[in-house]
């Protein structure tokens, strides 16, 4: 991987920049002449569930601050100036200039937070394109519109460099080469969605990116919308008694990822009104388990929900000869999050499931309680077949 240390990226303002007047500055706009005493964002986002960002308004600028941008990462925090006005003195902070013409993209999750706030037109790159299951996304892909600049997991810095991307936005992982593309003057953005431990915390940070994108009304709206539906389908799994057991995770390489009791998948099952023998473990992330301890407290469980892409029941039996012994796989209720799978392979769960809680939500409800979503089709996840 070469880094052309040679080249600096001066900022430059948005073309376009519209005439002085008395409206506040719209998506794609500049501020032409700064007035001190306007406020430069009149729909101010609000974060009620996400615990790893704030967002701090002041009249020409927001103060981003993502608390853990990575593992045990240090607070980063980072100064969104509407283009046009004067910067701020804070020290330590990266700015971004706003509203944002481009952005190099470190995770798929990112790309159905472009597409519901209508801005798939600034994506520019991508990490690793055979991931992409968005239609309009690998629309630009295949026309040259996009820049694959993280294959086989390194990032090409040189391609980052010539790209002159307006941001970066990290996978939530701490990568060597965004400190040489800040050296550069490249502003790198951590996206750590996945170190919140509750759906509509991961959901939220469709907020972030409409902070960059200037689209906090349209945010607003459809973080609004899938709270709303959210909510409406854990209500009707709250009072189901008795509450439907089920078997989550798998083995990977001889060891079973179970999902602590306080993570993400473990409030989903709970909020689908589902249990499982480790749910009132504390930790947030998930517990390393032998497939004897899953099968001594788990192996009559009738349900299962893996997350291995198996297309039939044999390839469970091919996978480990023990699955044979798991009820689940006996009854034939073996469920996978693989129902949406892109043309090189991408799996529409990993890209969009963070975003749309509600849509998992709804899948696992219809699975463990079907009564409760009669004539319901999933969009995630499928049936093994046997």
């Amino acid at each position: 991987m070469r880094l052309v240390l040679s080249v600096l990226l001066l900022c430059t303002l948005v073309a376009g920049c519209g005439t002085p007047s008395a409206a506040p500055p719209v998506s794609g706009n500049c501020v032409s002449e700064f007035d001190a005493n306007r406020d430069y964002f009149p729909v101010r986002s609000t974060v009620k569930h996400a615990k790893n960002f704030s967002l701090r308004y002041e009249k020409s600028y927001q103060v981003l601050t993502v608390n853990q941008p990575y593992p045990n990462g240090k607070p980063e925090t980072y100064v969104l100036l509407r283009c046009g006005a004067p910067r701020p003195d804070i020290a330590g902070a990266t700015v971004v200039e706003t509203p944002i013409r481009s952005l190099y993209s470190g995770s798929t999750t990112h790309l159905p937070l472009l597409a519901d706030l209508g801005r798939l037109d600034l994506l520019s790159g991508v990490s690793t394109a055979s991931f992409v299951v968005n239609a309009d996304a690998r629309a630009r892909i295949e026309a040259g519109r996009v820049t694959e600049y993280g294959a086989n997991n390194m990032i090409d810095t040189e391609k980052v460099i010539v790209g002159k991307p307006d941001v970066v936005m990290t996978g939530g992982t701490d990568e060597a080469e965004y400190a040489a593309l800040r050296g550069t003057g490249i502003p790198v953005v951590a996206n750590a969605e996945w170190l919140e431990s509750t759906p509509l915390g991961r959901a939220e940070w469709l907020k972030v990116m409409a902070a960059l994108t200037g689209d906090e009304q349209k945010a607003g709206e459809v973080f609004e919308r899938i709270e709303r539906d959210y909510q409406a389908v854990a209500a009707k799994a709250a009072g189901v008694r008795p509450r439907a057991e089920v078997l989550p995770g798998s083995l990977r390489q001889g060891t079973w990822n179970m999902p602590a009791g306080g993570s993400y998948a473990s409030t989903l099952l709970r909020d689908a009104g589902a249990t499982y023998p480790w749910a009132g473990s504390p930790d947030t992330g998930t517990l390393q388990l032998s497939f004897e301890e899953v099968y001594a407290k788990a192996g009559t469980i009738g349900i299962w929900l893996v997350d291995s892409p198996w297309q039939t029941l044999a390839d469970a039996r091919a996978a480990d000869p023990r699955h044979e012994q798991l009820a689940a796989v006996g009854t034939g209720r073996v469920w996978t999050p693989s129902k949406v799978v892109g043309p090189q392979g991408g799996n529409d769960y990993w890209e969009r499931g963070v975003t749309r809680p509600d849509l998992v939500l709804s899948d696992l409800v219809a699975i463990v309680h079907p009564q409760l979503m009669p004539g319901y089709e999933t969009t995630f996840y499928r049936q093994v077949a046997r």
